[in-house]
């Protein structure tokens, strides 16, 4: 039974997903390059440590959540000789499929176990401990993983072999920064029309327009009292993560010979927009830019 988890990496993701570890009752040592990162987490009660090697030398698991592929696999250089034979390798982060694959094999031929597990949910869903958890491995090693998953998320899906997981989350985002767009879109040209923000939600959440971006996020003051439209878009889910995720999900398409023209395009259009005012906002945030670009259309 796996007591003991090394957890690497505590950042806004990371940390709240530690202090949950704990909060179900395991001993979680952790490291971070940030101090300010690894005092927040020691204070909601994980043990600080070192470095991520002395995170994993005693752990039955260790968790990475990261902001790369190149990151996990330069930190799986580290952690891999320090930790003991047979350890379970969970990186939670959201990487490109090729380098999930890659971390696996570099953790097997190592003597451990991989699990890719990246996450859906934002920091609302790392605090509540409500994160779906998508996952690539052999069934046995996604069934002795599992209940440390659930002590972090709402839902625990196997998606299949290595890589799979990270499969499912740039797939399931693709569909999201896609959906954002066009309820963004959508409510530009309601106003255009006269529509009130409240008018084209009411109708929409509960006709064949209904979707997450719009019913849990909607990206204009008002009809969803939670969505970050009404706090200045401040980050749930931040712009550069969309557009990093659609990065990935582009260039997985382009490997496979995919044209994916819409999911092209939604990358493009949060690239840019990550790169200058969207910086630091919520993706929702896109339909400042939507705005912008019909401003400058009359």
């Amino acid at each position: 039974m796996t007591r003991h988890i090394g957890f690497v990496g505590l950042g806004n993701m990371g940390g709240p997903m530690a202090a949950n570890l704990v909060k179900a009752g395991y001993r979680v040592s952790g490291f971070d390059l940030a101090p300010q990162a690894l005092r927040q987490a020691e204070a909601a009660g994980v043990q600080a440590a070192g470095s991520g090697a002395e995170a994993a030398r005693e752990a039955d698991l260790v968790i990475t959540m990261l902001p790369a592929g190149r990151h996990v696999l330069a930190a799986y250089a580290e952690l891999l000789p320090a930790a003991r034979s047979g350890t379970y390798f969970v990186d939670c982060s959201t990487i490109d499929v090729a380098d999930a694959r890659a971390a696996h094999d570099l953790a097997t031929a190592a003597g451990h176990r991989a699990v890719d597990a990246p996450v859906s949910g934002g920091v609302a869903g790392a605090s509540a401990a409500s994160l779906t958890f998508m996952t690539g491995a052999a069934q046995p090693d996604f069934d002795a993983v599992r209940p440390v998953l659930e002590a972090m998320g709402r839902k625990v899906v196997h998606c299949g072999p290595s890589g799979a997981g990270q499969a499912a989350k740039i797939c399931n985002n693709m569909i999201l920064g896609i959906s954002m767009i066009a309820v963004g879109e959508a409510f530009v040209l309601g106003e255009s029309l006269g529509l009130s923000h409240q008018a084209l939600f009411d109708v929409a959440s509960t006709a064949s327009g209904q979707c997450w971006a719009l019913t849990s996020n909607c990206p204009v003051p008002g009809p969803v009292p939670a969505s970050p439209a009404n706090r200045g878009y401040a980050a749930g889910f931040a712009a550069a993560l969309m557009a990093k995720d659609l990065g990935l999900a582009a260039g997985a398409a382009e490997a496979a010979g995919l044209p994916t023209e819409l999911g092209r395009r939604a990358a493009q259009l949060y690239a840019s927009f990550a790169a200058g005012e969207g910086a630091g906002l919520d993706f929702s945030a896109i339909i400042t830019t939507l705005k912008a670009e019909k401003e400058d259309a009359e």
